[in-house]
């Protein structure tokens, strides 16, 4: 019975540390933890979460993400309790986190009421992340909380005058990247990771294909081009070969290769498209890698491409969101219509206000990506 006491005492401390007192009871809460997890009891919960993300291939970004909203739940304080710093948290055992974090004991409301000024995509987005934490940890996510609903905006997408002036920005830019990048991303939809991700080895001219390895929760998939990125990429290779020089590793296999000869990164990509939004007079926030990404699936279904065909060129995990591209091509029809009846007359270029792609373009949606 003594040493019973003892023991229970020594929860009640060690679980104080984190600000919380238990009674003896509590000790019969490491038994409602997952089977799974009692080899692990004792370690440190935030370095088992992390390999537990890893190993369900999540992104980087998403693992951050996920440990940002971990972070900000765990050091909520209750009424009752010392306010406690992330080092201090981050380093206790699952078996004192799992007590911690129980969703019951009202940590889990005060974390809510805490984000109420955020956008509905970002609590939802922070809500994913603890409900992944909560059930990793054999807790359930109680059923009063509601996610936000969120009112979906449509990508941006680019029109032919628009299209226009990029393409001749491009042709007139100092950057040599300015035209491969361009014309590559309306050309193969690619996202602007998967894009700086190309080695020259992914590249099949005489297929006109080329292997995106490891995009998107790490899913390979194979996108489609036509001869015009053909031309410029043979316009982009010697340039790429003085590069190699000029970098530490003249082995180095990326495609694409900044000045410097190291592989280009999304957020250099990012401000050579705004220098370019800047010469074709597009506002930066109409421009970006992805607005070239949506403007090529748009060009594609006004063409006539099935869903399933551009759900498979863009690497959509599920047609619900592909689906989204009906509802754009819906809307512009209805912004041309109303803007038609306020004028005195149809202009005859009216069509000129969709977003389309060169006719050779269209022939990605026609080929087989078996």
């Amino acid at each position: 019975m003594q040493q019973e006491g003892t023991d229970a005492r020594s929860t009640s401390v060690e679980a104080g540390r984190l600000g919380r007192r238990f009674s003896v009871d509590d000790i019969g809460l490491q038994d409602s933890m997952p089977s799974r997890l009692h080899r692990i009891a004792e370690l440190p919960w935030h370095e088992c979460w992390i390999q537990q993300l890893r190993a369900e291939k999540k992104s980087e970004h998403t693992i951050r993400a996920y440990e940002v909203a971990a972070r900000t739940f765990s050091i909520t304080a209750l009424p009752q309790e010392v306010v406690s710093n992330w080092d201090g948290v981050r380093s206790i055992t699952v078996k004192q986190f799992h007590l911690r974090i129980d969703p019951n004991n009202g940590r889990m409301d005060a974390w809510i009421n805490g984000l109420g000024n955020l956008k509905p995509a970002t609590i939802n987005a922070k809500i994913a992340a603890l409900a992944h934490l909560l059930k990793w940890l054999g807790h359930a996510v109680p059923d009063w909380i509601q996610r936000p609903s969120k009112s979906r905006s449509l990508p941006k997408t680019l029109g032919r005058r628009e299209l226009k002036r990029l393409r001749q920005a491009a042709r007139e830019s100092e950057d040599p990247l300015a035209m491969p990048i361009s014309i590559i991303l309306l050309d193969t939809g690619l996202r602007v990771s998967e894009l700086c991700g190309l080695d020259v080895d992914d590249i099949d001219i005489e297929d006109l294909s080329a292997l995106v390895i490891g995009g998107k929760g790490e899913k390979d998939r194979t996108v489609l081009f036509t001869q015009s990125t053909v031309d410029v990429l043979e316009a982009w290779e010697p340039i790429r070969e003085s590069r190699l020089l000029i970098g530490a590793d003249s082995g180095l296999r990326a495609l694409f290769l900044s000045s410097r000869g190291r592989r280009i990164n999304p957020r250099s990509v990012q401000k050579m498209v705004d220098r370019l939004a800047d010469a074709a007079d597009i506002p930066r926030s109409r421009l970006s890698p992805h607005t070239l990404r949506h403007t090529f699936a748009t060009g594609l279904l006004e063409r006539g491409a099935d869903l399933v065909t551009i759900q498979r060129l863009l690497g959509h995990a599920s047609i619900a969101t592909t689906r989204i591209y009906l509802e754009i091509g819906d809307q512009t029809l209805r912004e041309i219509y109303h803007r038609a009846q306020r004028s005195p007359s149809l202009p005859v270029d009216v069509l000129d206000e969709f977003p389309v792609q060169e006719q050779g373009e269209v022939e990605v949606a026609q080929r087989s990506i078996e």
